[in-house]
C-alpha cells in the first residue's frame, strides 16, 4: 500500500534517490519512526539552500515520526568533500561551538521540540566521535570497507584528479559511524540529505549491517538539487546567499527574495518549501496562469517562508515596508526599518551642514544639474524622507537628518538615494 506522505513527496519533487523504496514504504505504514537530517556547522547560519532537507524532515515529524537533528561538531571539524573540488578550511573549536548555537536557535523556528511523543531532538556527533581514539577508530570502522569501496564514492573520485587529503578521504566512514550510533541509541531507521549526500548514506547503511549480525531495517532518502528553471543556481542574489540569519539577510529581504520569484518557479518552490496543501498549492498554480499579474502565488510564498524563519514579527515588518516603497509612504516606517529598506539602494556621503535642496541635489548626483535639479522640486519630483518638497528655497537640515546620520531622497517614481553625513 502506498503511504500518503512517500505519495506526497513524490508530488512535490521531493524524492531523489531511495534505498529498498518498498522496504522503507512498508516500514512507514507498520510504525513510527526516527529518521535524522545532518548539518555540518561550517557557518553560524544556514541559508535557504540547506533548509530543503530539514523542511522535508519536518513533513515526516508532522506524519508522527520524529526528527533527529544531527550538529557535526566533530565532522565539522574534519570536512565533507561533497560538491567541492577543494580542501574546506579547518575551523577552530570556538567557531564550531559558535555556529552550533547559530544553528541549534534556527532549527528550533522550523522543528516541534516539544516533550512530545515525535519532538525533535538536537545531537552533536562530536559526543562520540570526539572520543574515538586513533586505535579504536582504525580497528573497530577502517576494516569495515575496503579502500576500492571508498574509490568509488563519487565524492572521492571527483576529487583524485586535484588531490584529496586522507582527513576528508576519511569523512564518508566518520559520517557512517554517525548513522551507526544513531541506529543504536535513537532508533534512527532513516537518513535524509541533499543529493549529494548519497555516497554518505549508502556507506552508513554498510556500517550498519557490516557491525550488526541480526537482518537491519535502515534507509536512505535524497533530495533533488534545488534549481531555477533558466538554470541558474537557486539561492543566491547580487548580494550573495540568502541566509536565516536576520542580521545576515533581513526578513525584507528574504521576502523580496520569494516574491521576486519567477512565474515559472513559483509553483515548484511552492511545493518543495512550504506546508500548504496540494489543493491550495493547486489553486495558486491556476492563478499563475490566469492571473499572473496579480502574484498572488508569489506573494503567498513569501508570507509563508517569512513566517516560518522569521516569525509574524518578521512577516510584519517586511510586509510593511514593501507597502510603504510601493506607495512611497515613507512616513510610516521606522528608522531602523528604513535602514532596512534602504540598505542596497545608492549612496553618497555629504557634510554634515545645513544645504539648499538644489545644492544637496547636484552634490550628491541625484540630479545632473542645478536646472535640471530646479526642475525636479518645482514638479514635485522630490520627496526628502517621504515628504514632497516643492520650495526651492527648502534647507535640509537637522530636521531631515535621521538619527543625525542619513537622509533618503526619492526622485521620481522609484529611484531612491540614501544620502549619509559625516
Amino acid at each position: 500500500m502506498t503511504n500518503p506522505l512517500i505519495e506526497d513527496l513524490q508530488w512535490r519533487g521531493l524524492l531523489y534517490q531511495q534505498t529498498d523504496a518498498e522496504g522503507m514504504e512498508k516500514l512507514l505504514n507498520e510504525e513510527k519512526v526516527s529518521l535524522y537530517v545532518g548539518v555540518d556547522p561550517t557557518a553560524d547560519s544556514m541559508h535557504i539552500g540547506h533548509i530543503v532537507p530539514l523542511l522535508t524532515l519536518r513533513r515526516f515529524q508532522q506524519a508522527g515520526h520524529r526528527p533527529i537533528l544531527l550538529v557535526g561538531g566533530a565532522t565539522g571539524m574534519i570536512g565533507d568533500p561533497s560538491g567541492r573540488s577543494t580542501e574546506r578550511n579547518l575551523l577552530t573549536e570556538e567557531q564550531i561551538a559558535k555556529n552550533v548555537a547559530g544553528l541549534k536557535a534556527q532549527m528550533e523556528r522550523i522543528f516541534d521540540f516539544s516533550k512530545s511523543e515525535n519532538g525533535a531532538k538536537l545531537v552533536n556527533n562530536y559526543d562520540w566521535i570526539g572520543k574515538l581514539s586513533v586505535i579504536d577508530f582504525l580497528r573497530d570502522y577502517g576494516k569495515l570497507v575496503n579502500v576500492n569501496y571508498l574509490l568509488a564514492k563519487d565524492t572521492i573520485a571527483s576529487r583524485l584528479e586535484t588531490g584529496i587529503s586522507f582527513t576528508e578521504f576519511s569523512y564518508t566512514l566518520i559520517q557512517g559511524i554517525d548513522f551507526n550510533y544513531l541506529y543504536d541509541n535513537y532508533d534512527v531507521r532513516i537518513q535524509v540529505g541533499g543529493s549529494d549526500q548519497w555516497g554518505n548514506i549508502t556507506t552508513g547503511l554498510e556500517v550498519i549491517r557490516k557491525t550488526h549480525e541480526e537482518e537491519t531495517k535502515a534507509f536512505g532518502i535524497t533530495i533533488p538539487l534545488v534549481t531555477k528553471a533558466d538554470g541558474t543556481k537557486f539561492g543566491k542574489t547580487a548580494g550573495g546567499a540568502v541566509w536565516l540569519d536576520p542580521e545576515k539577510t533581513s526578513p525584507y529581504e528574504f521576502y523580496q527574495f520569494w516574491v521576486n520569484a519567477a512565474d515559472a518557479d513559483v509553483v515548484k518552490y511552492l511545493k518543495i518549501f512550504t506546508f500548504l496543501s496540494r489543493e491550495e498549492i493547486e489553486a495558486l498554480e491556476v492563478s499563475v496562469q490566469e492571473e499572473p499579474h496579480l502574484r498572488k502565488a508569489q506573494k503567498t510564498l513569501a508570507a509563508e517562508m517569512t513566517k516560518l524563519i522569521h516569525g509574524e514579527e518578521g512577516l510584519d515588518q517586511a510586509e510593511r515596508i514593501t507597502a510603504a516603497l510601493f506607495s512611497g509612504d515613507l512616513k510610516s516606517l521606522s528608522v531602523d526599518e528604513m535602514k532596512v529598506a534602504f540598505a542596497g539602494v545608492p549612496s553618497v556621503e555629504l557634510s554634515k551642514e545645513d544645504k539648499n535642496i538644489v545644492d544637496l541635489l547636484v552634490e550628491a548626483s541625484i540630479s545632473s544639474s542645478k536646472r535640471q535639479a530646479r526642475e525636479d522640486v518645482t514638479n514635485g519630483a522630490i520627496l526628502v524622507n517621504g515628504e514632497k518638497v516643492t520650495d526651492l528655497d527648502y534647507m535640509v537640515d537637522a530636521k531631515d537628518r535621521l538619527e543625525d546620520a542619513f537622509a533618503i531622497i526619492r526622485r521620481g517614481k522609484k529611484k531612491y538615494h540614501m544620502v549619509k553625513f559625516n
